[in-house]
């Protein structure tokens, strides 16, 4: 008969599987902690990778950006690739020199509309007769939206005629292409034996087309001595473009309407530019 197994042989083969168990488990938690640290050095790559793929794109922003001049400036003119006999025949290079203009600011500021000096033939059809028409418009004070205007017309035959000047305060910064101005003068009508005089109040609306004075249009409503028994109201719509660079032709449409009569006036105008 064969003995059996002696009991420290079975402790023995315990401790054996044990140990080999307990081999197991440090080898999976080794394996597992190798899998979390190569995950770990993955991710730690992957968002160096992404710092510095961010820390590269805001450098090249950076220097796109910078190499643009910010809205409304202007390289300097010592910058600029251009001969000093260039810059001498131009006086816009030679103010920019001295001050580099805020361009925007030009722009709204500077007027879109210019002094003219008018010379024209009015015809009125109640009185089948011409005349002719002499005025300044738009005399500029200062820089400011305060004007000064002026005008003399008379008929041929000597019975229709009107003379006065007024101030005119446009409302808006100049160079807009829409503006609006109150008119405040004295004007003198007189046709055929009756007269009227005094104050001429009223408000002017001025459309810009194409600045410095290349066209627009007007539309004029003044009343003389105005809530009196000789009130006259006068309406004036006026059309102008330029035909050369310093000459404009206009026409100009103006009702008149006093108490004892209604008179319309078509006149047709050249302008010169200052």
């Amino acid at each position: 008969m064969i003995p059996p197994p002696a009991k420290n042989s079975l402790i023995n083969l315990n401790l054996i599987n044990l140990n080999l168990i307990n081999l197991n488990l440090i080898n999976l938690n080794l394996t597992n902690l190798n899998l979390i640290n190569l995950n770990l050095t993955n991710l730690t790559l992957n968002n160096l990778t992404l710092v510095n793929l961010a820390f590269g794109l805001g450098l090249i922003i950076n220097c796109v950006f910078s190499s643009i001049p910010a809205l409304g400036e202007t390289p300097p003119v010592k910058d600029l690739d251009l001969s000093p006999e260039v810059i001498n025949n131009s006086p816009v290079l030679q103010r920019w020199r001295q001050k580099i203009p805020n361009v925007l600011e030009d722009i709204k500021n500077d007027p879109s509309f210019v002094t003219r000096v008018r010379l024209g033939y009015s015809l009125y059809p109640s009185e089948q007769t011409g005349g002719i028409n002499l005025g300044v418009e738009d005399i500029f004070i200062d820089s400011t939206g305060l004007t000064i205007s002026s005008e003399y017309q008379t008929t041929f035959n000597s019975k229709q005629k009107t003379y006065g000047a007024e101030l005119r305060y446009y409302l808006r910064p100049l160079g807009n292409y829409v503006n609006i101005a109150p008119v405040v003068g004295y004007r003198s009508v007189e046709t055929n034996s009756d007269r009227t005089s005094g104050v001429n109040v009223g408000v002017k609306l001025l459309l810009v087309l194409s600045r410095s004075g290349a066209a627009d249009i007007s539309l004029t409503q003044s009343w003389i001595a105005p809530n009196t028994s000789e009130e006259v109201g006068l309406t004036s719509l006026s059309f102008a473009y330029a035909i050369a660079p310093k000459i404009r032709l206009s026409t100009d449409l103006r009702q008149q309407n006093s108490p004892t009569n209604k008179d319309r006036r078509i006149g047709v105008n050249l302008e010169w530019i200052p």
